[in-house]
């Protein structure tokens, strides 16, 4: 009783010193916890599993539907107190029988076709996600499997992972290093020693590939809910092969992810050059588990998830290959200033003022043609501790709204529904991208950017707890029209008011308010806009441009569905600020009673 006691209030201790704002150089002891986590979750994945078809999941089958066989596959063979499941054999027909449907649909060269849920199609491939999880199954059930069985698994996974050893390892990429993990398993469980040697030499690589900041990249500057892919294949790999090699790069990856998550727990989207920013909180995964600082990175992320709502996916890999130890002490939440230097230039920066956060990219590039590559378009985020994300949201295609600046016609470039192959540049002149940008941090922190010709400035003033000014300028007198944009992340289903008595709901129709409608500020989902204005005798007079407006929902483009649809809850809230020649500045107030 007196241990349980002191361990708990060992816990005790670690939650307080988070609350505070700092993580104490303690232990992370999670494998028991979440084993028997696991052991309580089993149920509820067995209770979507069709014991007829073998398949998991509901509406379209897609060979993904087929992962909970991995989580499955570790409770059958960990033992531990209180693990019913051990070497159960009910729940080893279910892994068994798991296994049917990804045999039945896979053709002569074991590939899938790439289905999703909504019934679109991207063509045959060797799902590297569904390999990884279907041979690291097999191997911890192989020897307890029906001999028919195991045969059949046995030379399906060869031929698939002999495909993917010819074709599947080129240059580095996310899913390639996915599949080079897998292929030093599958080497592992049928003694390919030529593949081990293959999936070694080429995670060799992508350890290599990483940047100095801590990240990898795919086009110009970092990933970051890509860079999770990465992190995991090391880690994973580290784990099963003891290659001290990759350490740096886990070492490295966990000090980045410290800086660029939201003290909420979400990921920083504003250097990311995939995807756009997603609320939820990320889980991190068993590559972190392997530095004192990657541990802290957790615990700090599953203190703000909640341990019980962790992935099974997840539990399964931090059980098998997952590495307690000490963590880090300090706290990534507090007050102060990091820069990422690459080369010895700032290409970003963090700023905690508590209770405000803010990121500043100054990473740049060209606009791709490719639909996974997004356009480097929205590089300032605020954040408050009280109300989450306000602006930013990250970067898309096809829509020049979400730039932080735009330079010409905006309506240039837009995306047609229902086009699967559009152009992503602009129709004529229109600049939405820097092609210069510069992090400046005194006397007030911003970014001076160059569209075209065109000198444009952003500068941020934490006013206090309260307060935050945004200042927007742009040089005056230039030959294409010029504009500022704020990107407000909506609250579905709240209002939306402004000063000129509007209130609108935050649902799928579309709004749009000129200025008139909108008076000297705006509120939404806790936060209050004030935008510029002159007291007069009579009470306020706006001071905006003629153009001056308030749309939502300002869409992306989503790379994720063929069509590139996207739906409103995806969408922004767009202010757009016109500049003239009486007004070369727009300087709103951020206030969260």
């Amino acid at each position: 009783m007196g241990d349980a006691r002191m361990k708990g209030a060992k816990w005790l201790w670690v939650v307080l010193a988070l609350a505070c704002g700092r993580i104490v150089a303690d232990d992370l002891a999670y494998k028991e916890r979440l084993l028997g986590a696991l052991v309580q979750s089993t149920p509820r994945i067995l209770a979507r599993f069709d014991s007829e078809t073998g398949r998991f999941g509901t509406g379209i089958w897609i060979c993904r539907d087929q992962h909970p066989m991995y989580p499955l596959a570790v409770v059958y063979a960990t033992a531990a107190e209180g693990n019913r499941y051990y070497r159960d054999p009910q729940l080893l027909e279910v892994i068994v029988k798991a296994g049917d449907p990804l045999l039945a649909n896979m053709d002569a060269e074991g590939r899938w076709e790439f289905v999703k849920k909504d019934g679109s199609t991207w063509g045959r491939i060797w799902m590297p996600w569904t390999y990884s999880r279907w041979i690291r199954t097999f191997a911890l059930v192989r020897h307890a499997m029906p001999a028919e069985a195991r045969r059949r698994w046995s030379e399906a996974l060869r031929r698939g992972y002999g495909a993917i050893s010819r074709t599947q390892l080129g240059g580095v990429h996310n899913i390639s290093a996915h599949h080079a993990m897998g292929l030093y398993i599958a080497g592992q469980v049928f003694g390919r020693d030529e593949w081990c040697r293959q999936a070694a030499e080429f995670l060799l690589r992508v350890a290599n590939a990483q940047r100095e900041g801590g990240y990898w990249s795919e086009g110009v500057g970092p990933v970051v809910l890509y860079n999770f892919v990465y992190i995991d294949a090391l880690g994973t790999y580290y784990a099963v092969s003891g290659d001290r090699r990759v350490l740096p790069a886990l070492e490295r990856s966990a000090r980045f992810h410290r800086h660029f998550t939201y003290p909420g727990g979400q990921n920083v989207e504003t250097i990311d050059g995939r995807n756009p920013y997603d609320g939820t909180i990320a889980e991190g995964n068993v590559g972190f588990t392997f530095s004192p600082e990657g541990r802290a990175y957790l615990f700090r992320q599953w203190s703000r998830l909640g341990w019980e709502g962790l992935d099974a996916d997840l539990i399964a890999s931090l059980t098998l290959y997952g590495q307690e130890g000490p963590m880090a002490a300090g706290g990534a939440d507090e007050d102060g200033v990091f820069v990422l230097r690459e080369g010895g230039e700032a290409r970003a920066a963090t700023i905690r003022r508590r209770p405000w956060f803010i990121c500043l990219s100054a990473y740049t590039a060209p606009i791709s043609t490719s639909r996974w590559i997004q356009d480097r378009q929205n590089l300032v985020s605020i954040y408050h501790d009280k109300v989450g994300l306000i602006v930013g949201g990250g970067n898309t295609k096809c829509q020049p709204l979400w730039s932080n600046f735009t330079v010409g016609d905006p309506s240039l470039l837009s995306h047609a529904p229902g086009d699967t192959s559009p152009d992503f540049r602009p129709r004529g002149e229109l600049y939405h991208v820097p092609r210069q940008a510069t992090l400046v941090l005194d006397p007030e922190p911003g970014l001076d950017l160059v569209y075209g010709e065109q000198a444009c400035q952003i500068r941020l003033r934490v006013v206090d707890e309260r307060k935050l000014e945004y200042t927007l300028r742009a040089s005056v007198g230039a030959s294409l029209p010029v504009a500022a944009h704020l990107t407000l992340i909506p609250r579905m289903n709240q209002p939306l008011e402004t000063a000129a008595g509007r209130s609108v709901l935050i649902r799928g129709e579309p709004v749009v308010l000129p200025a008139d409608q909108l008076g000297p500020w705006i509120a939404h989902g806790g936060f209050r806009l004030h935008l510029p204005a002159t007291f007069v005798q009579t009470g306020y007079r706006l001071d905006l441009p003629p153009g001056a407006a308030l749309r939502w929902p300002v869409l992306p483009h989503n790379p994720y569905r063929k069509d590139g649809r996207a739906e409103p809850a995806e969408g922004r809230i767009a202010l757009r600020l016109p500049f003239d020649a009486d007004h070369d500045q727009s300087r709103v107030v951020i206030e969260v009673p």
